[in-house]
């Protein structure tokens, strides 16, 4: 635990500020694959669908096994899936998600896959120091496997994207690329602890809650409705205080912008898809909901879509 490791951290103060009490770890050699794995493995053992009618994989990482191969296509033989399956990496981390969506969507859409198999794994742990009192205890290591299937009518849509390079230097691992070390984005402050991994928290937070609120905005307006319309905004579980501000800038009550990261942290990626399972489990949101689903962050990067909640169990 950390307060046995840290006596000296206040970590009261940190958990007030984060809304994070605890996280959940992969164990050394443990990586994004093996937790990808795992998910998939419980969504198969559950019924939802036989492994062998997926045909396309999906797999959200910024923490990946190799540079190369993709993490997607070592999955997919440790699944035993189909060698007919497609399988594909990308790079999003807090937007992924959604991102995720709209590809899977886009599939279907164009027919080139029918069953798809969204997962998102991150190992964050593995980019910071065990000193990182300011990342360590913020980010959590987590998977999700998402079944996306075609149906009669739309479960998501109205999607709209946003990124902005100039700002890829708050949350950034500048080493492990292909780029030298001279030549790499320079962190926009100095930087406090020895991570691998930098984050500019205040300058993120701005970022957030100026996007985000005209994003949402954006998305009801071009889909011809507005806020009564929405029976929860699910956004990406970055920190108490970072969500707080944002339903304080959307003038939305806590109900209905929920924050539910305590005993898991920012699992990056993983953060909406939990929270959906974990809001469905409480009977939270219900078959009929009309939702916004928004995820923002590194890169900077940002997403959001409409999503009407189909799922009877």
């Amino acid at each position: 635990m950390l307060a046995e490791q840290f006596p000296r951290w206040d970590l009261q103060l940190i958990a007030e500020k984060t809304g994070i009490n605890q996280r959940h770890i992969a164990a050394p050699g443990e990586t994004a694959s093996d937790l990808a794995v795992a998910a998939a493995e419980k969504l198969f053992a559950s019924g939802a669908i036989d492994r062998e009618s997926i045909d396309f994989i999906l797999l959200c990482t910024q923490t990946p096994d190799y540079p190369l191969p993709t993490t997607s296509c070592l999955v997919q033989d440790r699944l035993g899936l189909s060698t007919r399956c497609g399988a594909m990496d990308f790079n999003l981390g807090c937007s992924g998600f959604v991102y995720g969506l709209a590809v899977a969507d886009g599939l279907i859409q164009s027919r080139a896959a029918k069953n798809i198999l969204l997962l998102t794994a991150e190992t964050y742990s593995k980019y910071i120091d065990d000193d990182d009192r300011s990342l360590r205890t913020i980010f959590g290591d987590a998977a999700a496997a998402t079944l996306i299937t075609p149906g009669e009518t739309p479960s998501v849509w109205g999607f709209q994207f946003g990124s902005d390079g100039s700002g890829g230097d708050m949350l950034i691992v500048g080493d492990g690329g292909a780029r030298a070390e001279q030549d790499a984005i320079k962190p926009r402050h100095r930087k406090r602890w020895n991570s691998r991994l930098y984050m500019d928290g205040p300058s993120l937070i701005n970022f957030t809650v100026e996007a985000i609120p005209r994003l949402v905005d954006e998305i009801l307006e071009a889909n011809g409705m507005t806020d009564a319309d929405i029976d929860k905004y699910l956004m990406h579980q970055a920190t108490w205080k970072m969500l707080d501000q944002l339903r304080s800038r959307m003038q939305v009550s806590d109900e209905r912008l929920p924050i539910d990261l305590a005993d898991i942290g920012n699992t990056v990626s993983c953060t909406l898809p939990i929270l959906i399972e974990r809001l469905r489990s409480r009977g939270e949101t219900k078959p009929g909901d009309t939702n916004m689903l928004v995820g923002f962050g590194v890169g900077l990067s940002w997403a959001g879509c409409l999503w009407k909640d189909h799922c009877e169990g």
